[in-house]
């Protein structure tokens, strides 16, 4: 058997490669947009509000060339210049993450219909899309050595019920269960192109989405994780650049939670 010297630094360098994260401007879209960059990668990110997205795009150039793209990926319209944009610039992708998505909490009585109607749309129907029409890009850097990749950013919220803020998050938790079905869905279509499909099923981290939960429930939160924290940036970061480097090249069609093991703990607070 011959043998095999693991460079680390080769094995996790995303240098040369070519990435778009949607809603990258802030909360776990950022951090792995940070951790993309500082792998090497050059990163486009893409968000709603253009003044945002530009700031952002600005700030993350600290690490290396991060260029903004405002699009809200949820319009037809919208997403269609946005990939319009990225072919005009760019011959082929190597990285693709699905983070862009939104959330709705109400109670059970009052939890209106049009909350099923966007979410499936922002954080399902938009996600298979996207990656629909960045196909032909992804496939034009893939190899079999070397595929293209696509992160989806599911929740654990997808694995479990979540009970932690005391409010109902129905189509939330339903959207994001749907989003690790298409991952899978996914992977079986494009890995015989070789393109890998995996999603993250991040727990509580600091971000927009979280802001008021943080505020009114971080000691539950950190009680219900079986590390009894939240989650930091570089642990995000972390597991984006391990799926995007080569260290990663033979996950494919996984489901990861990166929770501190909150989705497998049955104690929960109740409602």
């Amino acid at each position: 058997m011959s043998k095999v010297t693991l460079d680390l630094n080769h094995l996790f360098s995303l240098q040369g490669k070519v990435a778009l994260v949607t809603g990258g401007s802030g909360g776990i879209g950022r951090m792995i947009t940070q951790g993309l960059l500082q792998a090497g990668a050059k990163v486009y990110i893409s968000a709603r509000n253009e003044e945002s997205c530009r700031q952002a795009a600005t700030e993350l150039s600290e690490y290396g060339q991060c260029i903004a793209l405002p699009a809200d990926v949820a319009i037809p319209q919208s997403r269609s210049l946005l990939c319009q944009s990225l072919l005009q610039i760019e011959p082929e992708l190597h990285i693709l993450v699905n983070n862009a998505g939104t959330a709705w909490g109400d109670s059970y009585e009052q939890y209106p219909e049009t909350a099923f109607d966007k979410l499936m749309r922002i954080n399902v129907s938009a996600v298979f899309c996207l990656t629909r029409d960045l196909t032909p890009l992804l496939e034009a850097s893939s190899t079999a050595n070397d595929p293209a990749r696509v992160i989806n950013i599911g929740s654990m919220d997808g694995l479990h019920i979540p009970t932690v803020n005391r409010t109902g998050n129905y189509a939330y938790s339903a959207s994001k269960a749907a989003l690790h079905h298409l991952t899978k869905e996914l992977a079986v279509e494009l890995g015989p192109r070789q393109i890998t499909v995996n999603a993250v099923a991040p727990g509580y981290f600091p971000s927009k989405i979280s802001e008021h939960t943080f505020k009114n429930f971080r000691q539950d939160i950190e009680d219900n994780s079986l590390l009894k924290r939240v989650g930091k940036d570089e642990e995000m970061a972390g597991i984006a650049v391990y799926l995007c480097s080569r260290a990663g090249a033979y996950t494919h069609g996984a489901i990861i939670p990166v929770d501190g093991g909150t989705s497998i703990n049955h104690q929960h607070v109740s409602g």
